[in-house]
């Protein structure tokens, strides 16, 4: 490839950068500031540095426009609702009370609108984080996965009522930044049509409207925040609107085309960069490329490859600037430079200017593969995190400008670690790869149907009407993050660390008797995350030791890297279920997470099918299931809150991936006898999509997130769905403890929708993130709910 004027001014840009720190310095000094250990202003200081260190970081590796306004306390969908003052009415209480200037989310000096007006100072911080936690008194907002990623957002909550008012100050403090340092910067926000769309109606809104309705009342908001980050120094803004890569109506287009004239058309404004990503814009790329702004950010990974061939047929973005994703922002697999340097080069023709990035925010990735002492150094070679990967989006705006002989050494490096991964054994066990051949129907059909299992259940287990359980884990104690860490540093023996492991086991499963809980769970205090466990425990993964991603808030997940061929060695969980069992006569379930979601929330490969990984991931939990029975096992749950999170974006691509994941589900859970009862977990109510997969999965259980949403999971109900349900009745994203009253309000709200015969009471979700004393609390709540309702039934008994 050699030089051209219009490659020679490629630049390197990303949108958007992990926010914790290398030590992950947010997350600590958030929850020391719920704490009471740290105060705001520390708290300020803390996320001032972290902002000044990754802008320098990024710009030092090369990047020459570093993005602002992605970096967030919680999250950047919550963060959006704050500048367009959509705050419900419950929370505002809490933000007129908090008035001190350090509790603010940015306290700066004064700043100024574009109209010379005084702007508000940001939001009270107890009022945000309230916003995002709750309260005792105040629910909080719901949360829902963002797209088919694994970060979770703050659902807006919008009604016809709804009055916003801008609120530029944090993303104007952040720019002003970031311009102190002598960066040229972008400020990244949530566009207002995807921000509408991510939105549901508040509660107590007539069933039927629809948020975008608001997007006149909106686009003033926008102007004004734009307005304001002109005039503080923005050249450009960016305007994410991932929820056009999704089918659209006509509706949904024109608003879009609206949106973007009218913002376009605005007389003192930043240029302005319209991006989408994680699949193609199909329908919605011609009303973008013919919208009045200066240039798109546009996914070329993975499914989203196809916007190349679109672009060509609508005609390029002659005269626009294109910000060219050739760099895979949400996997850890390092990029074919030479692969993305033809697509680049295709592009020079389509556009005005090319630069080059990340696919999306590398905000769904870790920091740095470089920290990873305890990899396979040839394995490691195959390996790019967020610094990796800025480093590949440099090297490629080099290479496009300067011509692939400024870069050549990087080419040949790349294609030998290729190479290296191609021929691993690793990435091809034979023997692995003949049984997953092998299968066939009958291995993913159980035995009997559904009806004559649910009978043998029932009497094999005899449990009551509206049986109460957990989803899992139990609160991972100090002392418990405490005892691991001093194993893996030698501080105390394996023999010392299990019994740790077994005394809480035992505390574990005595409070639940004591609780009353009809069908208990060990616990999980073995386990460091639902994922990672299995994962080090199953050939063809690897593990890291600094590999945090987060998940939501001060949630972060180190999720494993799926590298090769997938087998079980020996059993994973069976010993620490069977002491569990050992201790009760009460059922203990057996804990296993489903093939969907270790693949969901793990690194996948990139170079097979993912139906082929997860056939291999399935057979190796077979056999953990089959032994889980084998040792006295009669209620087994195996988890898959990822089946509705990974539903590809578009509907086209939808039935292929549901063939493969209820088969690798039923492949996992169909070995068993009639009279084991198999449960499974999901997370969120949003299944419309999915009922009929779920049906597929032929589970004899399902519990489900249901408190936040306001028992919207009673829509399983609608549709006949013929077996047992656990909505939950206790919110374990929020530290708030819910009544007797309210739970027993909820229940009986799924008793409108559901058979007693066939509900379950239970938790939304595990408990790991939550305290003890809130667990407890909650917990015997929720025992108290279900025997007030029983007492209302039929044949209950209590």
């Amino acid at each position: 490839m050699t030089s051209t004027s219009a490659a020679a001014a490629a630049r390197a840009t990303v949108h958007g950068y992990p926010r914790q720190g290398p030590n992950r310095e947010l997350k600590k000094a958030i929850e020391g500031y719920w704490k009471g250990r740290v105060d705001a202003d520390a708290l300020h200081a803390t996320a001032a540095e972290l902002r000044r260190a990754r802008w320098q970081q990024l710009a030092e590796a090369g990047v020459h426009e570093v993005p602002t306004g992605d970096f967030s306390y919680y999250d950047h969908v919550l963060d959006t609702s704050v500048m367009v003052g959509a705050i419900p009415a419950r929370h505002r209480e809490a933000m007129a009370a908090d008035r001190s200037p350090s509790s603010r989310l940015l306290p700066h000096s004064p700043l100024r609108s574009s109209g010379g007006t005084p702007m508000r100072r940001g939001c009270p911080i107890d009022g945000y984080f309230a916003m995002a936690r709750g309260t005792q008194d105040v629910a909080p907002l719901e949360m829902t996965k963002w797209f088919d990623t694994n970060y979770h957002y703050l659902v807006p909550e919008l009604g016809p009522d709804t009055v916003f008012a801008a609120d530029s100050s944090q993303q104007v403090a952040e720019l002003t930044e970031a311009l102190g340092l002598g960066l040229a910067a972008r400020p990244v926000l949530v566009g207002p049509v995807t921000y509408l769309l991510l939105a549901k109606p508040a509660p107590g809104v007539a069933a039927g409207f629809d948020p975008l309705t608001l997007l006149d009342r909106l686009l003033p908001v926008y102007a004004e925040v734009l307005g304001d980050l002109r005039a503080a120094g923005a050249d450009w803004v960016q305007l994410d609107e991932p929820a056009l890569v999704q089918d659209r109506s006509p509706a949904v287009l024109n608003a879009a085309a609206r949106a973007y004239r009218d913002l376009g058309a605005l007389p003192d404004r930043p240029r302005l960069l319209v991006a989408s990503y994680f699949d193609r814009l199909g329908e919605a790329l011609p009303v973008l490329a013919k919208a009045p702004v200066e240039g798109l950010a546009l996914d070329f990974t993975g499914a989203a490859a196809g916007n190349l061939e679109d672009l060509a047929a609508v005609g390029g973005l002659p005269g626009k600037r294109l910000v060219a994703g050739v760099v895979d922002g949400r996997n850890v697999w390092l990029n074919p430079l030479e692969k993305s340097l033809a697509t680049l080069g295709t592009l020079l023709g389509l556009a005005g200017r090319v630069d080059v990035s990340s696919s999306c925010s590398l905000l769904h990735v870790p920091l740095d593969a470089a920290v990873e002492r305890d990899i396979d150094p040839q394995i490691a070679r195959w390996l790019a995190f967020a610094r990796q990967k800025t480093a590949e989006i440099v090297t490629l705006a080099r290479g496009l400008s300067q011509g692939t002989g400024a870069i050549a050494a990087e080419l040949a490096a790349n294609r030998a670690a290729l190479a290296s991964r191609a021929g691993s054994a690793l990435t091809h066990d034979p023997a692995v790869r003949a049984r997953a051949a092998a299968v066939t129907d009958a291995d993913g059909r159980r035995s009997q149907p559904y009806a004559e299992r649910a009978a043998a259940q029932r009497a094999h287990l005899g449990l009551p009407l509206l049986p109460t359980t957990t989803i899992g884990s139990f609160p991972q104690t100090a002392e418990l993050r405490t005892a691991r860490a001093d194993l893996r540093a030698g501080r105390i023996g394996t023999a010392g660390y299990e019994e740790r492991i077994a005394a809480e086991i035992r505390e574990v499963l005595g409070f639940q008797e004591k609780a009353g809980i009809d069908v208990l769970v060990h616990g999980e205090p073995e386990r460091n995350d639902m994922v990672q466990y299995f994962a080090e425990r199953l050939t063809g993964y690897l593990a890291t030791r600094h590999g945090w991603v987060q998940s939501y808030g001060t949630r972060y997940v180190r999720p494993p890297v799926l590298a090769g061929d997938i087998s079980r060695p020996e059993p994973m969980t069976v010993r620490w279920t069977t002491y569990a069992q050992s201790l009760t006569d009460r059922p203990v379930k057996g804990m296993l997470t489903g093939p969907v979601t270790m693949l969901a929330w793990s690194f996948v490969r990139d170079d097979q099918p993912l139906g082929e990984t997860a056939r291999q991931v399935a057979l190796a939990l077979r056999d953990e299931v089959n032994d889980l029975e084998a040792a006295g096992s009669s209620v087994i749950q195996v988890d898959e809150p990822a089946l509705r999170e990974t539903l590809p974006l578009r509907t086209a691509a939808r039935a292929e991936y549901l063939a493969w994941a209820t088969e690798a589900f039923r492949l996992t859970t169909a070995g068993v006898r009639p009279d084991t009862q198999i449960h499974t977990h999901m997370c969120y109510a949003e299944f419309g999509d999915v009922l009929q997969a779920i049906d597929d999965l032929d589970a004899d259980v399902i519990s489900l997130e249901a408190a936040r949403s306001h028992m919207q999971a009673a829509e399983l109900a609608t549709v006949g769905y013929p077996r047992e349900v656990g909505p939950g009745v206790y919110d374990i994203h929020s530290p708030r403890v819910p009544g007797v009253d309210e739970a027993t309000a909820l229940l009986r709200k799924g008793l409108d929708a559901i058979p007693a015969e066939r509900l379950w009471v239970n938790p939304d979700c595990g408990l790991k993130t939550r305290g003890w004393p809130e667990v407890r609390a909650a917990l015997e709540n929720l025992v108290a709910a279900a025997r007030e309702v029983r007492k209302s039934l039929p044949g209950a008994a209590s």
